[in-house]
């Protein structure tokens, strides 16, 4: 008899902003007693839900259970800065340019946000939590320009449309002198993801779902040809599993020693007075990602989305234990605070409403896991900090895999090479670390 149990639960620093300015979401339903189901999916983020869309799209009638270790949008996905990304956006290269075939994935990706888009207009999410309106890669520093100006030729030699601005532009959009340039593309969807991932939980609901959260999956068992998943206080008996918690496979029991476990750390704005607004000036929504990957992610918002506030993302560690530290957390926010007035002097001193810490996982080679992982198990999991579209991507794989529906996305996924291995520990840890704090430095304030 196979068992599998999980070593580490999800565990989070900080309340997720993007959650927490939409106000209180409705009273959780726990796992409770024993049941069945003919599919259970694990995880209730990007992924998880978008296999269960896909499932119920498949197959109207199948008896379909999410299980959520905590909130919906409380966990990763209400941590994602929320970029829906079409173009290449490769984390570990030096200007997101890919290695591999960049037309084939933009057309993936555009299937994922085609995928979103249906979504909201069939359950009825409000149109703003999931805008088409397009990023900004933001260059302070001559470096960061050399690298806009290199991924500029990259998506010329791809055919792909794309502006580049001056500084006075980025003024005009940002309302920050900071930007030396920026290099603007129109195929971003930027998503306040704790509206949407709730707005696909209500209607995955009303479609028949059964969505527990507080539920935290502590393990499944074989049984014949089947499984048996278990939590503290239930039971759901079924045909197949979709396991879509990203880093927490490897809690699992699979794909051990192979995946990166790096957290990303961000700082909100308290809502901005009319006198801050006039101050920054600029425009009220936008959303610009840093040149270099390792540099500084900005936006703005307003009204529907959470009212007027500012975000900052930076700062990375590697943690394979899966939990952020409070020092992780403490020198973030001072990493960032610095970086928020370098950008917007004219609020120096505001002190952040909300900073969290937000878990990632990425793979040596840029690999996903998205196959079957186990008789009957399927996998939608390892996004490389691409959580919007890879996730969407993976979970839509891992749904069309578990009903044998053959399709362009799930043999993209099954095509790739395995995870490859990881230095051993403690090597793994302190080398990774060294490396980032060393590229921090480089990057200064960027």
């Amino acid at each position: 008899m196979t068992t599998h149990r999980a070593r580490h639960l999800p565990q989070h620093q900080g309340r997720a902003a993007w959650n927490a300015i939409l106000g209180p979401a409705p009273v959780p339903t726990p796992l409770t007693g024993d049941h069945t189901a003919d599919v259970v999916v694990i995880g209730a983020g990007f992924a998880g839900l978008s296999a269960a869309r896909r499932l119920k799209q498949i197959d109207t009638g199948l008896d379909i259970f999410v299980l959520e270790a905590g909130r919906i949008a409380e966990g990763a996905a209400g941590r994602n800065s929320g970029f829906m990304i079409d173009i290449p956006h490769e984390l570990t290269s030096e200007d997101y340019a890919g290695a591999g075939d960049d037309r084939r994935m933009m057309a993936l990706n555009r299937q994922a946000q085609a995928f979103g888009t249906e979504a909201v207009a069939d359950y009825g999410i409000t149109p703003e939590f999931f805008e088409k309106v397009g990023k900004i890669n933001g260059a302070g520093g001559a470096a960061a320009d050399g690298q806009n100006q290199s991924l500029a030729r990259h998506l010329e030699a791809l055919g792909e449309p794309y502006e580049m601005l001056d500084a006075q532009a980025m003024r005009e959009v940002t309302g920050s002198a900071f930007y030396r340039s920026g290099l603007f593309t129109p195929g971003t969807v930027m998503v306040q993801p704790a509206g949407y991932v709730r707005g696909l939980a209500d209607g995955l609901r009303r479609s028949g779902v059964t969505i527990c959260e507080e539920s935290a999956v502590t393990g499944f068992v074989q049984q014949g040809a089947g499984w048996q998943v278990e939590t503290a206080h239930g039971t759901v008996s079924c045909g197949r599993i979709i396991l879509t918690v990203n880093g927490h496979l490897e809690s699992f029991g699979f794909e051990q020693g192979r995946l990166m476990q790096v957290f990303l750390f961000a700082v909100m704005t308290p809502e901005l007075s009319a006198e801050h607004v006039a101050d920054v000036g600029g425009h009220p929504r936008w959303g610009v990602t840093p040149a270099d990957p390792m540099g500084t992610t900005m936006r703005r918002i307003d009204g529907p989305l959470g009212g007027n506030r500012i975000v900052t993302r930076s700062c990375a560690a590697l943690r394979p234990n899966m939990r952020a530290s409070d020092q992780d957390m403490a020198r973030a926010s001072r990493v960032m605070q610095k970086k928020f007035e370098a950008r917007y002097p004219m609020l120096r001193g505001i002190r952040m409403d909300h900073t969290w810490a937000g878990h990632l996982c990425l793979t040596l080679n840029g690999v996903s896991v998205a196959r079957e992982v186990a008789d009957g198990v399927f996998s939608g999991c390892v996004q490389n900090g691409l959580g919007i579209a890879r996730g969407t991507l993976t979970g839509i794989a891992a749904a069309e895999r578990c009903l044998g529906v053959p399709s362009e996305i799930a043999a993209f996924f099954e095509a790739q090479d395995p995870p490859r291995r990881l230095p051993p520990q403690p090597f793994q840890q302190i080398g990774a670390n060294a490396v980032l704090r060393w590229k921090e430095r480089r990057v200064g304030l960027e």
